[in-house]
């Protein structure tokens, strides 16, 4: 069942009045040849605005009403003229309603039942002029209908689009907030693991040193609750939004890492968001890495910014343990940041160098406009 527009009682009582009221005056230029309205006439009038009352709920069946009262109206000798507004209401909603091959045929029915009437009302044949006229209005009504209704299923359809491609965008901004949510996790309590030990290690014989580890701990774990709820509270309300972590928190992930690092910078240049994004997400994960595997280790961080890429590398100097992250481990960390990488056009490489670890990626970059 159709659902039933609010507008549909007002407009058939517009439609009511109108055939109502401009018969009585279409009488007046027509009495002469027409007959004069009755009870029988009025209640032909009023079929066709019930029609439209009802043509969401009965749409073939208010439309084959409409047009028997209209026949019958004509035939019977009334005035012409505004009869018919019911009837193309009628035969257009049935075609934007989706019953075009119902609504053609009716079309059809209606020519030949007009034209057949000229021949008989006159008792003689009306001409050739007066069957085109009948027949060209008729189709060009069944053309606007269509017309019509094609726009209106293409702009349904470029809704549907556009609503899909946002939903994609916005499962997408939260799939990328989750990965964002998962790298936070992961550097930070990974820290909170090198340093508990290392406080742990340090409480008796260096307390003050235990007590920088201390600290470093509760900075990293205010930093991740904060993150948490951020993203949480995003991806509750449902308005996800782009993370904004990006190079310009450089220093403050190098601070409290935990780890001895030199900044090497190699130019400068304006990045996109996206590209921020990916090389503070590597960056840090590197140092998690380093963090995890060769805790106290002189660790490199360089940024070269090209005309064309961006290129990092973090290398540490020297791992207490194996280098295992040179394949694929158990882990998501290479992997992750080789998917961030590979997601912007650009490579990573990670594995052994010398006594330590090296994680290489290039992010290709926009030209530079002047």
């Amino acid at each position: 069942m159709r659902k039933k527009s609010v507008l549909d009682p007002y407009n058939a009582l517009v439609v009511a009045a109108a055939q109502l009221v401009l018969s009585y005056g279409a009488y007046w230029g027509q009495r002469d040849f027409r007959e004069p309205l009755d009870w029988l006439a009025v209640a032909l009038l009023l079929v066709g605005p019930v029609g439209v009352l009802l043509r969401r709920r009965y749409p073939v069946g208010t439309a084959v009403a409409a047009l028997a009262a209209t026949y019958a109206y004509t035939w019977s000798g009334y005035p012409y003229g505004p009869v018919y507004l019911s009837p193309i209401i009628l035969l257009f909603s049935l075609v934007t309603l989706g019953q075009r091959v119902k609504a053609w045929v009716m079309a059809g029915v209606t020519i030949v039942v007009f034209i057949t009437y000229g021949y008989i009302r006159s008792g003689e044949p009306t001409g050739l002029f007066h069957d085109l006229a009948v027949t060209a209005f008729v189709l060009l009504l069944m053309v606007v209908a269509e017309l019509t209704r094609i726009v209106r299923e293409r702009r349904a359809q470029q809704q549907r689009a556009a609503e899909e491609e946002n939903r994609r965008q916005a499962s997408e901004e939260r799939l990328t907030m989750a990965q964002e949510l998962h790298d936070v996790l992961a550097h930070n309590i990974s820290l909170i693991h090198v340093q508990a030990s290392t406080a742990l290690h340090l409480i008796d014989d260096n307390p003050q040193q235990a007590r920088t580890a201390l600290a470093t701990i509760k900075t990293a774990s205010k930093e991740v609750l904060g993150e948490m709820r951020s993203v949480l509270n995003v991806l509750r309300d449902g308005a996800p939004r782009s993370p904004t972590a990006g190079l310009d928190r450089l220093d403050e992930l190098l601070e409290r890492s935990g780890l001895d690092v030199k900044l090497e910078r190699a130019g400068s240049r304006a990045l996109p968001p996206q590209v921020e994004r990916a090389a503070y997400r590597i960056v840090q994960e590197s140092l998690t890495n380093a963090a995890r595997h060769a805790p106290g280790a002189a660790v490199t961080v360089l940024l070269a910014y090209g005309a064309r890429e961006l290129v990092i590398e973090v290398t540490d100097g020297g791992s207490t343990t194996p280098p295992v992250l040179a394949g694929e481990g158990s882990g998501n960390g290479i992997p992750g940041m080789r998917e961030r990488a590979v997601a912007l056009g650009g490579t990573l490489v990670a594995g052994p160098s010398g006594r330590g670890f090296r994680v290489a990626a290039r992010l290709p970059l926009p030209e530079e406009k002047a």
